[in-house]
């Protein structure tokens, strides 16, 4: 250390008792790392400054200024310059103004649904007078993309998977310099075990068969395999599409989508009449007794709701394929009301964002917050279903329907 750098030191433990000890360690954190700068160059170029030495492979020719944000503030370094060749300290990042610390609460925030704008309001109050710009924030997180793509690219055959939910939400996107809206699709199951997973997402239309029966073949491609029984809404390129990736495999219509499209067909005034009682046929103790529930309403409905009832009708074969499964199990395989919290999630953070500038940034945010997920899943200490009702799959008990329900035809 020199003269100068001993007295800058001593000038800065004086102030100690002077209370302003966030500058205090600024300072010291600055002189720091500009002491272990120089040290690295003295030791690749094998001379210290103004020293003559046999040893000596290079010269210094002077420096550049580098200004790094970190949580104690912004600090001001030189990097030194040499006269053949570059050279640059290791302790720092080419092209990173921000240090680990604070990249690593930039990435937070941003994933945990704060605007970039808000970002830079925070790294201002940790100490980095001069924030972040929206850019710098966006090449930042950035860097989640790797972590993502792994995520997404897993191979998935470590497991069974009986049970596929799929389902849809939706974000505004900018497409051929339009704003539309994009479609969600997230894709989750339940384990041989009972156990749940995170298993792919994507972005685009959710009507478009060609689009699902990539999204599904894709899963297939990592080797996902055992599926019993898909549960998602009535989208009608994910019905066309089940039958060609997944063969074998069972339809169950989401019973909650399905309330929405009959109450659409209602008066306001019997909403709630109509509800309760197309409620009744999921009440029941057996797959025959729901069946025959679903023909007394429908019945009912007949008279006064006849396109409600007609709804209703049409979908007995796809709402009640779950009674196939141990009665266990209805209740979480009905609907998709499992992946509601998770779409809730995502539109809480889409939702700060407004308008994603294109697919793979929508992609990078929706696939943080379910590693997230994924990782929660993983931890917990107890399973979606219980490992002796998962194994009642395969050997059906007296509560499950006597006969199998049938797999969507071949399209």
């Amino acid at each position: 250390m020199t003269h100068d750098d001993d007295a800058r030191v001593a000038d800065l433990l004086a102030r100690l008792g002077d209370g302003d000890s966030k500058e205090l360690f600024r300072r010291l954190l600055e002189a720091g790392m500009q002491e272990l700068i120089d040290a690295e160059l003295t030791a690749a170029i094998g001379a210290a400054p103004h020293e003559r030495t046999d040893s000596r492979t290079n010269q210094r020719n002077g420096s550049r200024s580098r200004l790094l944000s970190t949580p104690a503030g912004d600090v001001e370094l030189r990097i030194p310059k040499v006269r053949v060749g570059s050279f640059f300290p290791s302790l720092l990042e080419p092209r990173r103004r921000v240090d680990k610390a604070l990249w690593g609460v930039i990435m937070t925030a941003y994933t945990t649904g704060t605007s970039t704008r808000k970002v830079d309001d925070l790294v201002q109050a940790l100490g980095c007078e001069s924030g972040v710009s929206k850019s710098t924030v966006s090449r930042i997180c950035a860097g989640i993309d790797e972590e993502v793509a792994v995520f997404r690219a897993r191979t998935l055959d470590h497991v069974e998977f009986p049970y596929l939910y799929l389902d849809a939400t939706y974000i505004k996107a900018r497409i051929n310099h339009r704003i539309v809206s994009r479609a969600v699709v997230v894709a989750t199951g339940v384990t041989a075990n009972g156990d749940r997973e995170v298993l792919g997402v994507d972005v685009g239309d959710s009507e478009d068969e060609v689009f699902w029966t990539a999204f599904l073949r894709g899963l297939k491609d990592r080797r996902l395999a055992g599926v019993r029984l898909v549960i998602s809404d009535a989208h009608a390129g994910l019905k066309a599409s089940i039958p060609r990736v997944l063969a074998g495999a069972s339809w169950q219509r989401c019973k909650v989508h399905l309330m929405r499209n009959i109450l659409g067909t209602v008066p306001s005034a019997s909403k709630d009449m109509v509800a309760a009682t197309v409620r009744t046929i999921f009440a029941q103790p057996s797959a025959e007794a729901c069946r025959s529930q679903l023909h007394e309403v429908v019945g009912i409905l007949e008279g006064q709701f006849p396109k409600a009832a007609a709804i209703l009708a049409d979908a007995e074969v796809d709402v009640l394929a779950h009674t196939g499964f141990p009665r266990a199990h209805w209740r979480k395989i009905a609907s998709t009301n499992p992946l509601e919290r998770i779409n809730k999630e995502i539109k809480r953070r889409s939702n700060v964002v407004g308008i994603f500038p294109d697919d793979a940034s929508a992609i990078r945010l929706v696939g943080a917050v379910l590693l997230d997920q994924h990782d929660d899943w993983a931890i917990s200490e107890r399973r979606y279903l219980s490992e002796e009702s998962m194994a009642q799959i395969d050997t059906p008990t007296e509560e499950m329907t006597t006969t199998t329900t049938a797999a969507l035809p071949a399209a």
